[in-house]
């Protein structure tokens, strides 16, 4: 063991340096940020689990009568550095309107994650969510020209995603879709309908690649 770290040391001695202090610097970035989320979350009333990890602060916004509950060991990476695949934003959890609920299971990860509900977004266990995924269960505003400055007439539908979903970097999760458990959605794509259990799906709009054994 001690021999391996020698060599490690030898051969790139300014990897290994940057290396670990990169990972030092994120797990105390990680311990503040986590608590100070634990302390704003319990204020507003969002229900957390056990040892989920912050690294960065994100933004919670519940609406009266509303529920945003999540499970242990979830991950949020709200800082650019934490996640160098790379960040455009903080994760954005919010609900809209009374009786609107987020709910998220145990063991999953957000980079600059957006979930904004108006009705129902259920997120399963060990789900992936890859940076800077938009999951919305309602269109924000109304198609009709006449009154799209508005709220009026705007659509809502549930979304569920399964455990052991992956949704990859920039995907787009719209209205009433399911996303069924173990399936991976491909970079960029857009999900305007179901995606069945055990695919990879990508695309504009979003479609079956293939399937996983």
């Amino acid at each position: 063991m001690l021999d391996k770290l020698k060599n490690k040391i030898s051969t790139d001695l300014s990897g290994f340096i940057f290396g670990k202090l990169r990972t030092k610097r994120l797990k105390f970035y990680s311990f503040i940020c986590s608590i100070s989320s634990y302390l704003i979350l319990y204020l507003k009333n969002v229900t957390l689990g056990k040892n989920c990890k912050f690294y960065g602060i994100p933004i919670f916004n519940r609406s009266y009568n509303s529920k945003i509950t999540i499970g242990d060991n979830c991950t949020f990476r709200s800082d650019k550095t934490s996640n160098l695949i790379g960040l455009n934003r903080k994760c954005i959890i919010s609900t809209f309107g009374e009786n609107s609920k987020i709910k998220i299971g145990k063991n999953s990860g957000f980079s600059g994650t957006v979930i904004g509900a108006a009705n129902s977004i259920t997120i399963g266990n060990n789900v992936l969510s890859g940076a800077n995924v938009l999951i919305t269960d309602f269109d924000w505003h109304p198609i009709d020209p006449k009154t799209r400055h508005t709220n009026i007439g705007v659509k809502n539908a549930p979304i569920v995603i399964a455990d052991n979903v992956w949704l990859g970097i920039n995907s787009v999760i719209l209205k009433g879709v399911t996303i069924g458990e173990n399936s991976v959605i491909g970079a960029n794509s857009v999900v305007v309908k179901d995606i069945p259990a055990n695919v990879i799906a990508a695309g504009n709009p979003c479609k079956i690649i293939k399937k996983l054994e």
